[in-house]
This record gives structure tokens, sequence and C-alpha cells, in this order.
């Protein structure tokens, strides 16, 4: 995904699991194979698990680096297959629409790692639950929300 902070124009690498759920973000200046490399080892480190199967786009360079950083995983490519993390940037598109665009690199990364988490926490799918546990996950989220942010 592409944003432009400041007039210049940033990379938003993105890493969705399964569920849906965002495991890291991590906006930068380029687009190749290096900042591919970069970005899978933070998400490797970060979450101390190698992933069965990593699924990208047709793009030459994030290919290659899950091809050298990650040789014993499946690796899928195609249409259709990154649903999940082309999914994923619309909530960002909605945020920064409202913010106007976002003023600098380092409160973009701020912004959206934290918006990421509390999104990640909300963003119940209902399709998989009764409603009854739906309210109770959306009672629950509210209860930590109320705690987190110090207000009655």
């Amino acid at each position: 995904m592409f944003l432009k902070i400041g007039g210049k124009q940033m990379y938003l690498w993105r890493a969705v699991d399964n569920e849906g759920e965002v495991l890291d973000i991590l906006l930068q200046s380029r687009r190749n194979t290096a900042a591919a490399t970069k970005f899978l080892r933070r998400l490797i480190k970060r979450h101390q698990a190698i992933p069965q199967v990593v699924v990208t786009d047709k793009w030459r360079p994030s290919m290659s680096a899950v091809r050298d950083n990650l040789p014993s995983v499946r690796h899928l490519v195609g249409k259709r297959l990154n649903n999940r993390a082309e999914n994923s940037h619309q909530p960002t598109r909605r945020r920064e629409r409202k913010q106007q665009r976002f003023k600098s690199v380092k409160s973009a990364q701020r912004f959206l790692s934290t918006f990421t988490a509390f999104y990640n926490h909300f963003n119940i799918q209902r399709h998989l639950v009764s409603r009854a546990t739906m309210k109770k996950f959306r009672a629950d989220a509210s209860a930590v929300w109320l705690d987190v942010t110090a207000t009655v």
C-alpha cells in the first residue's frame, strides 16, 4: 500500500494472519528486496514463530525475500489469495482521510501500529460467533477500553 506523507511516497508493509488480524505494520521509503527482508525478519523476531504458509502478491522482491529467509515455508502467490491483507488496508484509508493525510512518517508509524492493535481487539468477526457471544465480546472489549482510557 502506498501513502503520501509530506509529499513523499512511502510504502506500508502489513502482515495479516489467516483470521484477518494485523500482526505487524511498517512504513518504509523503499520497496525492494532489502525492505521486504527487513520487514520479514522483524515479523519473525517479534512473534518468535515461523509461519507454515506465506501468501504474497506476485511482486518479485517479496517473493525472493520469502525464498531467501524462509526456504522451508510454503509460499503461495496468485490472484485473490492475499485478499485478507488487501482488505486490512481499508480502515487505514478511512483514518487517513479523516486526518487529511499523515503529516510525518514518525507520527504515521506510531498511529498505525497503535491503531491496528485496537482494531484487532475490537474487530470481532460476527459470522464466527452467536449473537449472545458477540454481545459478551463487545461488552468485554468496551470494559477493557474504558479501563485503558481511565474513563467512567
